[in-house]
């Protein structure tokens, strides 16, 4: 199976940014053992649009970087090769916004490590990273906010997800729903756990509350385990 790990740099936020690189990497496994984790591929891509300041302070790239660089989709048309299986991307739901995946399945990372590592004090793959222990050469993995070297790192995070015994099946599936958050974000109960908060306030936030997809799925699944507790004999 191959799993195509990428990452893209853009001029700014959707709806109205536009790719200026795309960066991927390969994840080969076979009966779900890993096979190998190729070299990260990059490709600058010419957005048609000035480059803003803000978007350049985070990955640097220049308009004058881009002046002779390919056409958006020809890049697009490199990254979905037809041999690939599923795409991966460390929060999927912004690469997707660029890239739907022509009908082939996705798996978010972020998603994925928030279920596996919800001790992890920061879900960014490069806190992921060093959290995990993963050893790289920085000559691929370096430096950040750039296209390759991102979705190098995100592809060992795949690696060990897989390593950790979440299944194929259970990484699309948790991709597809809102994400389980680690720990709470907001309010006086900010930096708990989700497992420690009182249940009227969980109740509150499934019923009553206005909060986002992801908090109050959250709330509800921290709730549907207590009832599991309390039903056991």
């Amino acid at each position: 199976m191959l799993f195509r790990v990428w990452d893209c740099e853009t001029t700014g936020m959707p709806p109205d940014a536009a790719l200026c690189e795309i960066g991927y990497c390969d994840v080969r496994t076979n009966a779900g053992e890993l096979v190998n984790i190729g070299e990260p591929t990059g490709m600058l891509v010419n957005p048609k649009r000035p480059m803003p300041p803000e978007a350049r302070a985070i990955h640097h790239i220049s308009d004058a970087d881009l002046a002779n660089a390919p056409p958006i989709d020809k890049g697009l048309i490199a990254l979905n090769h037809p041999s690939v299986d599923v795409f991966v991307a460390h929060n999927a739901g912004f690469e997707q916004q660029f890239f739907t995946g022509a009908g082939k399945p996705w798996i978010c990372t972020l998603k994925v490590a928030r279920r596996l590592w919800p001790e992890c004090p920061s879900h960014t793959n490069q806190c992921l990273r060093y959290f995990l222990g993963i050893e790289l050469d920085d000559a691929l993995a370096m430096p950040p906010h750039r296209a390759a070297p991102d979705a190098y790192v995100t592809a060992h995070i795949l690696v060990e997800a897989i390593k950790a015994g979440a299944s194929l099946a259970d990484m699309i599936e948790w991709t597809a729903g809102p994400s389980l958050l680690p720990r709470v974000t907001f309010g006086k109960h900010k930096g708990s756990a989700w497992s420690d908060l009182p249940g009227d306030y969980l109740s509150w936030i499934v019923n009553k509350s206005e909060m986002d997809a992801d908090t109050k799925f959250t709330a509800r699944h921290h709730l549907d385990e207590r009832r599991k507790a309390y039903a056991r004999p």
